[in-house]
């Protein structure tokens, strides 16, 4: 290819031209193709014939109406957008300018979504010239999904620490049960929506026994047990939680009837009353429980409800120990 440049004959061959314009389409004066820039190629795949007419390669949207390049050039001058019609998702824009000499025609084209372009086509900044701003454009788009893929994560790790917070707020330290504030919610929860359930309220028996004469490690080893039992005796849509020393709690959801919650409280029992070996001592204590249900105090909160165990255990205390009680 030849042309004038301020004077001087510039001849420049088809690598040199690819090299400096890898989205060019050079063609002939009657509009058939006679070289593709390798990107160009990428986009029309199997369509980048030489020979090719333009109109049977692109679909032109702007200037509206045009349909070869001499009409693309005649209405837009240099500027238009076209589509390709081999379906790719990649509209083009450019510019053309007919050539001196012979009549050839000379199109520059870029992307008008690049960055959709280049996931489409799989593009890479090796596919555009060394100065074009595509490439800027590219370390950019790149720039920011690290970063958006950072502060992602950043979000994730904070998500999973607030809730790694809340799980440590709601959970007794020593047992890995509930805390007394996690059944404040949970009862809540269940009487505003007339819930039904069962609720029973543990103390142990003797247990100051132990920690007089065994200490506070033998006494912290009881508790840790007991919270193992009462795990191993819900499920997991149930409640079990220490609310302070040696009080427990345990919510179990939707049974109410008297001879299971009763059945559940006797097992709880025999368990807690075997004896538990600490540092070759024995620890002997036992539980007394008092049990209350919800659908005995439909219109009754939370606080209620709780008073109401309270006193079912204070029965179960004063009728010898060792024993559950249960409030009709």
């Amino acid at each position: 290819m030849r042309a004038d440049v301020t004077g001087f004959r510039l001849k420049m061959d088809s690598m040199t031209l690819a090299r400096f314009m890898p989205m060019h389409l050079l063609l002939d004066a009657d509009g058939c193709a006679l070289s593709y820039g390798p990107t160009l190629a990428l986009v029309l795949q199997d369509d980048a014939r030489l020979g090719a007419r333009f109109e049977d390669l692109f679909e032109v949207r702007s200037p509206g109406g045009a349909v070869t390049i001499q009409d693309v050039l005649a209405r837009a001058g240099t500027r238009f957008r076209l589509s390709p019609r081999n379906g790719a998702r990649s509209g083009l824009r450019g510019h053309g300018q007919s050539l001196p000499g012979d009549g050839r025609i000379l199109l520059n084209l870029t992307f008008i979504d690049l960055i959709a372009a280049v996931r489409a086509i799989a593009l890479s900044d090796a596919d555009f010239a060394a100065s074009d701003l595509a490439r800027e454009v590219l370390f950019l788009a790149e720039a920011n999904a690290a970063v958006t893929q950072e502060l992602r994560g950043l979000s994730l790790r904070l998500e999973g620490a607030r809730m790694a917070a809340e799980e440590e707020a709601m959970t007794d330290p020593l047992t890995g049960l509930r805390n007394r504030r996690a059944v404040d919610l949970v009862l809540d929860r269940l009487c505003t929506g007339r819930a039904n359930f069962g609720l029973l309220h543990l103390d142990l028996d003797f247990f100051k026994a132990v920690n007089d004469t065994l200490g506070h490690a033998a006494g912290d080893f009881v508790l840790e047990s007991v919270g193992r039992i009462l795990r191993e005796q819900i499920r997991a849509e149930d409640c079990a939680a220490r609310i302070g020393g040696d009080e427990f709690v345990l919510i179990v959801a939707g049974r109410t009837d008297p001879r299971t919650l009763q059945r559940i409280a006797d097992r709880i029992i025999a368990r807690i009353r075997e004896p538990m070996t600490f540092e070759g001592q024995e620890c002997r204590v036992s539980a007394s429980i008092g049990i209350v249900r919800s659908v005995n105090s439909a219109a009754a909160g939370a606080p209620a409800l709780s008073a109401a165990a309270d006193r079912a255990l204070y029965a179960a205390k004063h009728a010898g120990r060792g024993r559950a009680v249960m409030l009709e």
